[in-house]
C-alpha cells in the first residue's frame, strides 16, 4: 500500500510547545483535521532558533511544509529559518512559502515593482536617508506620503508623513498605540534611521497616501492563483487625527467566502489578469506562487478601483474558513504529483 503524503505545519513556539506538539492547542486545529480527513498526514513542526537543527531533521522526513512565521517574531528574525527552508527545499521537500518567493512578493519592494500596473500607485524605493531628505519635501507638496520599511508586520515600520508649515511634519507610526507627532525633518531622521541599516533591508519604500483608507481595507486570500475568501476591516491607525483626537477605532476583520457579491469585480480582476501580471512582473512561475497568501487592497479614488497596500506571505493567519478546503486540495494535489 502507498503511504499517505505527509505535510508539516511550521509555526513558532517554545520548547514546551514543541515537546507537546499538540495540533489541538494550535491555531491550525481545523486545518490539521481537514488534512487528515483528506488523507494527508499532517504534523506540527513547532519552530525556534534554539532547536532549529531538530526541526530541520523533522522536515527532511516529510513531503512538504507550510510555514507560518513573521519576518520579525519576538525580536528574532527569520534568517536561520530561511536558510533551513532553503536546505530542505533543495533536498526535495516542498516548501510554501519558499523564502525566495517571499522576497519577491512579501516585502514592500513589490509596491515599486507594480506601480504602473492597474492596481499600482505612486511608490518609490529610497536607498538612503540622504536621498529621502532631499526628495521627501518635494513629494509632500503633492500630498501626504506613507514610508514603509522593507519588511515587517502589524504596522511596525510604517509611517504617515504630512507637511505642516514650512519646517514641521505631522508624523504617525502605524504601530498600535502610536500618536500623531509634530517633528522636524532631522527628528524624523532619528526615527527612520534604523530602517536604512543593512540588517533591516537598507532602504524604505515611499508610497502616496490613499485618502480612502478610512473606508477600510479589503484582503483577498488566495490559494495559488485562485481567490479563496475575503477579509474586510477598517484600518485607521494612520488616519489623520482631528483636533488632537485619536484616529477612528480599527474594527474587527470580517471574513467572507470567495463568492461574496460585494467583491466579485475584484475577484474577477485578480483571477483573470492581475495575478498573472503580478507574478510575471516579479519573476515567478505559476507553480511558485504560495499555497496560501493574501493581498491587501485600499480603495482607490476612482470609483471601483483598488490600490495594492501590501502582500502577506510569511504568516497568513487567521484566514477565512472558506480557504481551508481549497488549501487542502491544492496541497494534496501538489504532494501527490511529486
Amino acid at each position: 500500500m502507498t503511504s499517505p503524503p505527509t505535510i508539516a505545519l511550521l509555526y513558532p513556539g517554545d520548547r514546551a510547545a514543541r515537546d507537546r506538539s499538540d495540533p489541538a492547542e494550535s491555531r491550525f486545529a481545523a486545518l490539521f483535521d481537514a488534512f487528515n480527513a483528506a488523507g494527508v498526514s499532517a504534523e506540527p513542526a513547532v519552530y525556534n532558533d534554539d532547536f532549529a537543527d531538530e526541526v530541520a531533521a523533522q522536515l527532511r522526513r516529510v513531503d512538504g511544509v507550510l510555514v507560518w512565521c513573521n519576518p520579525i517574531e519576538a525580536g528574532r528574525r527569520r534568517d536561520r529559518l530561511d536558510a533551513l527552508l532553503r536546505e530542505v527545499a533543495q533536498a526535495g521537500v516542498y516548501v510554501s512559502a519558499h523564502p525566495d518567493t517571499i522576497l519577491k512578493l512579501g516585502t514592500k519592494d513589490v509596491l515599486v515593482d507594480v506601480r504602473d500596473l492597474p492596481f499600482g500607485s505612486d511608490a518609490v524605493r529610497v536607498d538612503s536617508w540622504a536621498r529621502l531628505a532631499g526628495e521627501l519635501p518635494q513629494r509632500l507638496q503633492r500630498g501626504p506620503r506613507v514610508l514603509k520599511q522593507h519588511r515587517g508586520q502589524s504596522g511596525n515600520g510604517v509611517w504617515r508623513v504630512e507637511a505642516s508649515g514650512p519646517a514641521l511634519l505631522k508624523v504617525r507610526h502605524a504601530q498600535r498605540g502610536s500618536e500623531e507627532e509634530l517633528l522636524s525633518l532631522q527628528e524624523l531622521q532619528q526615527r527612520l534611521a534604523p530602517y536604512f541599516e543593512p540588517e533591516n533591508g537598507g532602504h524604505m519604500v515611499d508610497q502616496a497616501w490613499q485618502p480612502r483608507l478610512v473606508d477600510g481595507m479589503v484582503r483577498a486570500y488566495l490559494v495559488g492563483d485562485r481567490v479563496a475568501g475575503f477579509g474586510h476591516q477598517a484600518i485607521n491607525a494612520l488616519h489623520p487625527a482631528k483636533d488632537g483626537e485619536p484616529p477612528p477605532a480599527t474594527s474587527p476583520r470580517l471574513y467572507h467566502p470567495a463568492d461574496l457579491s460585494q467583491f466579485q469585480v475584484l475577484r474577477q480582476q485578480l483571477e483573470s489578469g492581475w495575478i498573472d501580471l503580478l507574478r510575471e512582473r516579479v519573476g515567478l512561475d505559476r507553480d511558485q506562487l504560495p499555497m496560501l497568501w493574501d493581498c491587501d487592497f485600499m480603495f482607490g479614488e476612482q470609483a471601483g478601483s483598488h490600490v495594492l497596500c501590501e502582500i502577506n506571505v510569511s504568516s497568513v493567519s487567521p484566514f477565512p474558513p472558506s480557504a481551508i478546503g481549497p488549501l487542502v486540495a491544492a496541497v494534496r494535489a501538489r504532494l501527490s504529483a511529486a
